[in-house]
């Protein structure tokens, strides 16, 4: 019977198999590769995609902020133009009051009384000054109470200084004279004669 040597068959046979195996494992690799560059590829592009939206967002919102601090700044200067034209309204409405009021407190002053402070709150006044005596005092208390412009003269406190008294006093302005005035637009004395009459009355 005649013998058949088949290693050699048998090894070039796993050495086609090996060539062959290494073959597609190299063609996994080398496609692993290029599907992971691929996917490194498309990141990339998202990544800078978004970072171009992000820029673009960014800008837009610095924009927008710089529109809004514009904005607010025309609000500061309206509101302040608006308090100024209401401080202006309010200074021409009151200047009849203010006139008359200021005439009151000089024809109202007696001799030997000299005022150095006088504060206005609203309706409220607060006077300093000082005098030769506390019988001039008593005398401003009185020629005040019969002022039809003046209401609720109070003395708050009076101390000496040397030979001069100061005094501190509070009171309130009329209602009906100030009124009067307004609506007299400050002409004359009339104001004080109707706001009298009413008081009067």
């Amino acid at each position: 019977m005649a013998k058949i040597n088949l290693l050699p068959w048998r090894e070039e046979r796993r050495k086609q198999e090996m060539q062959e195996f290494l073959v597609v494992l190299a063609g996994v690799v080398v496609a692993a590769l290029f599907l992971a560059f691929l996917w490194k590829q498309m990141v990339a592009a998202d990544v800078e995609n978004q970072k171009s939206r992000n820029s673009y967002i960014e800008g837009q919102i610095a924009q927008l902020e710089e529109s809004i601090a514009e904005i607010e700044e025309l609000q500061r200067r309206r509101d302040g133009l608006i308090e100024r034209m209401n401080v202006i309204q309010g200074l021409q409405g009151n200047r009849p009051v203010i006139v008359h009021v200021f005439d009151q407190f000089v024809e109202t002053l007696p001799d030997g009384v000299f005022y150095t402070s006088i504060k206005q709150t609203g309706n409220k006044f607060e006077v300093i000054g000082v005098a030769e005596s506390n019988n001039r005092i008593s005398n401003l208390m009185r020629s005040l109470e019969g002022s039809v412009w003046f209401r609720n003269p109070q003395l708050v406190k009076v101390v000496a200084q040397g030979e001069m008294f100061q005094f501190q006093l509070t009171l309130d302005l009329e209602n009906q004279a100030a009124e009067a005035a307004a609506e007299a637009g400050g002409q004359g004395a009339a104001p004080a004669e109707d706001a009298k009459s009413k008081k009067k009355n």
